[in-house]
């Protein structure tokens, strides 16, 4: 297996010479494990731990290696590696670190395209996909909508959730399977190229791990049954994993993420409702909130029934959210350059005197 087999671009190459990287070795993180990492080269794997400058000159949680970087390394033992920097990143699917209020984690790095995958027998929630496609969009990875369990229902409800998908979601794939029956899976086969790398976004229990297994012609990852008491999935894959398929092609199945906080600057928003963007050029104030204004052609398309309802009312939510999140980033930098200032006087002395 060569780098290239791995994702490796030219473009990288480049910055690894221009930036007097050609000492070290290259390798692809394809797995994490509490800042433990396994990283794979063209002829072998290492488990690898980051050296020691990378963690103290890191200034947040998204500096660290994740599964999908590449990074330059150094071998100091058998099969055992320091990581020395992280090479740049063409792609960084994020969303809102849970319970860390301005923070954001960051789900897979250098992805080409995002299955976005939905169950069709349990909370099916088109909002929901909305959201996944949101951060597909801001991250400028080409996203693509996988309906599952399509054995447990008929094929005209099929149809149906289909047809609901692609009216609110236009110009995106939409691909519906059985993981049961393998119907449609072939389809996802076909989508895969070799050297492109895939990843599988969704809640626990839509069959991620499954569709992995079968994408991989194997039992490689751990899958359970849905909870009969509360139709919930279970947390069964606990951390990302980089796969390489038979096809060439690379995929990355993620653990169930039950929250999927925004964490947008607006490029990925404007993409997902790009109807009710468009609608706004012909709103009557340019700060326009598109909720009770005086000549607001979104509310009007609304009031016609040319604007879909339930995506209109998600917008509103996501926006309120997307907002919140940035006053609350904007409020962490203030704090943080407060306390920079603090420290810079106190290093030169300021606080010592005032105190003697």
């Amino acid at each position: 297996m060569t780098l290239q087999d791995l994702g490796y671009s030219p473009a990288l190459e480049t910055y690894r010479k221009e930036n007097g990287l050609d000492s070290f070795e290259v390798g692809r993180v394809i797995a994490e494990h509490k800042e433990r990492y396994v990283v794979k080269t063209s002829d072998k794997e290492y488990e690898a731990e980051i050296i020691g400058n990378l963690r103290f000159t890191a200034q947040s949680r998204s500096d660290f290696p994740a599964v999908g970087d590449w990074v330059a390394i150094s071998e100091y033992d058998e099969d055992k590696a320091i990581i020395h920097t992280v090479l740049p990143r063409k792609t960084s699917i994020e969303r809102q670190a849970v319970g860390k209020h301005g923070e954001k984690q960051i789900i897979a790095t250098n992805i080409d395209y995002a299955f976005i995958v939905q169950a069709v027998d349990r909370d099916f929630n088109i909002n929901r996909i909305e959201r996944y496609l949101t951060i597909c969009h801001t991250s400028k990875v080409e996203p693509i909508i996988v309906l599952t369990k399509i054995d447990l229902i008929t094929e005209e409800e099929v149809q149906q959730l289909t047809k609901a998908v692609q009216q609110r979601e236009k110009d995106i794939p939409v691909v519906a399977i059985s993981n049961e029956t393998l119907k449609g899976v072939e389809a996802i086969n076909h989508l895969i190229a070799k050297g492109k790398t895939y990843c599988l976004l969704g809640s626990s229990g839509v069959g991620k791990s499954t569709l992995t297994n079968n994408l991989l012609g194997k039992q490689q990852m751990k899958t359970a049954a849905i909870g009969e008491g509360t139709n919930r999935g279970k947390h069964v894959t606990s951390h990302r994993e980089l796969l390489v398929l038979d096809n060439g092609g690379l995929l990355i199945d993620n653990p169930g993420m039950r929250e999927v906080g925004i964490a947008d600057s607006g490029s990925g928003m404007e993409a997902t409702f790009d109807t009710i963007y468009a609608l706004a050029q012909n709103c009557k104030f340019s700060d326009c909130t598109h909720t009770t204004e005086t000549g607001c052609a979104v509310v009007k398309a609304l009031g016609n029934g040319t604007l879909d309802e339930a995506s209109y009312e998600n917008y509103l939510k996501m926006e309120r959210e997307k907002e919140h999140f940035e006053s609350t980033v904007a409020e962490k930098r203030k704090k943080d350059r407060a306390f920079g200032k603090m420290f810079k006087n106190y290093k030169k002395g300021g606080y010592k005197d005032r105190y003697r």
